[in-house]
C-alpha cells in the first residue's frame, strides 16, 4: 500500500497539473473504479462535468481534490495499485486505464486514473462543516499525520499511553496518526532503537517525541526521493518511481547486516505483513513472569 511520502509526491504533481482547471467530460471505464460513489459512474461523470478544481488536499495517505466554490470534494483512494496519472490528450491508454478526466482549456493534457487490481477508485463526497480544506465526511475520522502542521503531539502522547497496544500497532492505527504504512513504522522503530512489540503503556514522554521525530525524519528523506517504489505501481502523476528503497535501513534487509551494528537483520511474521528488526539495537521487551 502507498503510505504518506507515496501519496504527497502525487498530491504536489496534482497541484502542479491539475488545480484550478474547469472538468470538461469524464469518462469511467470501469464500475468498481467508482464503486464508493453511491450514484454510480453516470452520475459521478455528469456531477463532475464542468466543476473547477481546487488546490489538492491530503490526510495520512488519503487524498482529495476540493471543488471550487463547493461543499464537494472528489477522493482518491488509490488502493494496492491505484496511479493518477497526468498525461497528453491523445497518448495511448494505459492497459488498465479506469478513469479519464477532460479539462476544458488548451493545456493539452488530461487526468487519468489507472489501476491494475481495481481495489482503489474515485468518489465525491459531501465536505465536514466549516473545513478550509474541503475535508470529505467519509474521513473525518481520519486522524492528521505527523507532517501536519496541526499534529497535536500532547494528545498523542496521552492517547498513545492509555492505547494500552505496542508501539508498531499504535503507529499503525490510523486514530491515532495517520499516513504511517508497514515500511516507514520499521525504518522508524530502527532509528529510535524500539522493538515493534514494545508496549505503549511504558513509553516515556521523551521516547514518544524521539520516535515521531524519527517518523518525520524518514518520511521526509522519503519525500524528497519521490517516496518508496519496489515495481511499477508506485509512481508520481508523470508514471517516475521513487528512490527510497534504496535507502532502506530495516525493511527488507533481511539476513543483511545492520547498519549500525552488522548484527544480521530478522524478518518476523506480523498482522499478515513482516516486521523487520536488528535483534541486537531493538532488543524485544522482556515477558513478565
Amino acid at each position: 500500500m502507498p503510505e504518506l511520502p507515496e501519496v504527497e509526491v502525487v498530491r504536489r504533481g496534482l497541484e502542479r497539473w491539475v488545480a484550478g482547471r474547469t472538468v470538461e467530460a469524464v469518462e469511467v471505464l470501469h464500475p468498481r473504479a467508482v464503486r464508493r460513489h453511491p450514484g454510480g459512474g453516470a452520475d459521478f461523470a455528469a456531477r463532475l462535468r464542468g466543476e473547477v478544481l481546487g488546490v489538492p488536499q491530503r490526510r495520512g495517505k488519503y487524498l482529495w481534490l476540493p471543488l471550487a466554490g463547493r461543499d464537494l470534494s472528489v477522493l482518491g483512494h488509490l488502493g494496492m495499485s491505484g496511479q493518477l496519472l497526468v498525461q497528453p490528450e491523445g497518448a495511448v491508454d494505459e492497459k488498465h486505464l479506469r478513469i479519464r478526466v477532460r479539462f476544458g482549456d488548451d493545456a493539452g493534457t488530461e487526468l487519468r486514473f489507472v489501476d491494475q487490481r481495481t481495489f482503489g477508485g474515485l468518489s465525491l463526497h459531501e465536505t465536514v462543516a466549516d473545513s478550509a480544506e474541503g475535508l470529505p465526511d467519509v474521513i473525518a475520522h481520519i486522524a492528521r499525520d505527523p507532517l501536519d502542521p496541526l499534529f497535536d503531539e500532547t494528545a498523542y502522547h496521552l492517547a498513545l499511553r492509555a492505547k494500552r497496544t505496542t508501539v508498531k500497532r499504535a503507529l499503525l492505527d490510523q486514530s491515532l496518526i495517520s499516513g504511517v504504512g508497514n515500511i516507514y513504522a520499521d525504518e522508524a522503530l530502527w532509528r529510535a532503537r524500539l522493538h515493534y512489540e514494545r508496549p505503549t503503556a511504558n513509553l516515556t514522554r521523551p521516547r514518544s517525541a524521539e520516535l515521531l521525530g524519527h517518523v518525520r525524519d524518514v518520511m521526509n528523506a522519503a519525500l524528497a526521493v519521490g517516496g518508496t517504489s519496489f515495481d511499477s505501481l508506485y509512481v508520481n502523476v508523470n508514471g517516475e518511481s521513487g528512490y527510497f528503497d534504496r535507502s532502506l535501513d530495516a525493511y527488507g534487509r533481511e539476513d543483511e547486516p545492520c547498519r549500525r551494528c552488522g548484527t544480521p537483520m530478522r524478518r518476523r511474521p506480523w498482522m499478515n505483513r513482516s516486521s523487520y528488526f536488528c535483534p541486537r539495537c531493538q532488543r524485544p521487551p522482556r515477558v513478565s513472569s
